[in-house]
């Protein structure tokens, strides 16, 4: 019996040749790949701009900088999600703030976010949690008249959709993710998109050590101007190496995102019978890409969320548990008020991911639901 993985990517011959493209260039760096990539993701995601960085992770602390977060200033973010969405503030020097997300979907909401603006308030950190869309519009509807900018966490989201268009469509700023565990991978890497020209130029040059002339464009000269520094900038750029794979990637989405779907499909119809197990779902105003499909045991279930990944271990099934809680972790345990997270705490201690990956086939699946059925036979 083989092992069933939690995720897996979904590489070709494509990929492998797109990087050996990139290798007879001559020119890995951030070059014409990593252009080329950033305007193909933002048609796709109807982006207005696109800047590729190294990681979602860069990405969130750039998008905090180029809207104006400073040190004093507060940013709401869910604990309910990976510990780089709360990171990214404090690199900012600003105070993170938690806020309860919502049991079905395990996103903010427009009534948990309210509940904890200040007058400090500057940002608002949404997370379309393993690929279920945000419901944008009404966390901005109470956080536009404040002045209050919402980022948008996407990296779980490529192949998402939020009132029929891309999720991110509708953000002033986001950031996305393309590690190993997405739906889109580069190996490493990320992207900003915005609708804010200013923003956008500004985070092109932050990426690039704050240079006053881009890498590209020295090598595009044979003599090449001096470049200046004007402010202290970061090194978050991205290779062409990977912005080659990216552009593959891209092309594959759809697909990736149907055969996701019809596999969340089998998963959510035998789990219908399981009245300990609730799957997640699709929202009223979106479609999940399903990057992470996570199922809730009911907290009066005889089989508990540990018992249930040790049934999968042994069945050499690999699962996951649930999205973490960020406020329990040692570096922003201090931030969180006892008792003010009560739906976040059921979701971390009552979750787990399931296996789900482009390649998996009907007998994987079905192994994995033959441990899942005996939870309701116990």
């Amino acid at each position: 019996m083989s092992r069933v993985n939690v995720m897996l990517p979904y590489l070709g011959e494509e990929e492998i040749e797109a990087v050996t493209e990139v290798l007879r260039s001559g020119w890995v760096a951030q070059g014409p790949r990593v252009a080329a990539f950033e305007s193909a993701f933002a048609t796709a995601m109807q982006a207005e701009h696109a800047v590729a960085v190294s990681s979602c992770t860069t990405a969130l602390h750039l998008a905090l900088e180029v809207v104006g977060v400073r040190a004093g200033d507060e940013v709401v973010v869910p604990s309910f999600s990976f510990i780089a969405t709360t990171n990214a503030v404090v690199y900012q020097g600003a105070t993170p703030v938690f806020a309860d997300v919502d049991l079905t979907t395990g996103n903010l909401t427009a009534e948990t976010v309210a509940g904890v603006l200040t007058a400090r308030t500057r940002a608002v950190i949404v997370v379309d949690q393993g690929g279920v869309p945000v419901d944008l519009d009404a966390i901005r509807a109470v956080c536009d008249p404040r002045g209050v900018t919402v980022v948008e966490d996407a990296a779980c989201g490529a192949g998402s959709t939020y009132r029929g268009r891309p999720v991110g469509a509708g953000a002033e700023i986001a950031a996305w993710s393309f590690h190993p565990r997405k739906i889109l991978t580069t190996g490493e890497g990320g992207m900003l998109t915005t609708s804010v020209p200013a923003w956008a130029a500004r985070a092109r040059t932050l990426r690039e050590h704050a240079m006053s002339v881009s890498a590209a464009d020295r090598h595009g000269q044979v003599l090449a101007p001096a470049e200046s520094y004007d402010e202290v900038g970061f090194n978050y750029r991205m290779t062409d190496l990977q912005a080659a794979v990216g552009l593959v990637q891209l092309q594959r989405l759809p697909g990736i995102v149907e055969r996701r779907r019809a596999l969340a499909a089998t998963y959510a119809k035998h789990l219908e019978e399981i009245p300990e197990l609730r799957a997640v779902a699709d929202p009223p105003w979106g479609t999940s890409n399903f990057q992470s499909y996570w199922v809730e045991v009911h907290p009066t279930s005889p089989v508990g969320r540990d018992e249930l990944l040790v049934r999968l271990a042994e069945a050499d099934i690999s699962a996951r548990r649930g999205i973490m809680s960020t406020h329990r972790q040692p570096p922003h345990a201090h931030l969180a008020v006892p008792g003010s997270l009560p739906v976040t705490e059921r979701l971390t201690d009552g979750t787990l991911i399931l296996p789900l990956f482009h390649q998996m086939d009907e007998t994987q699946q079905g192994r994995v639901i033959d441990v899942l059925v005996s939870v309701g036979t116990d």
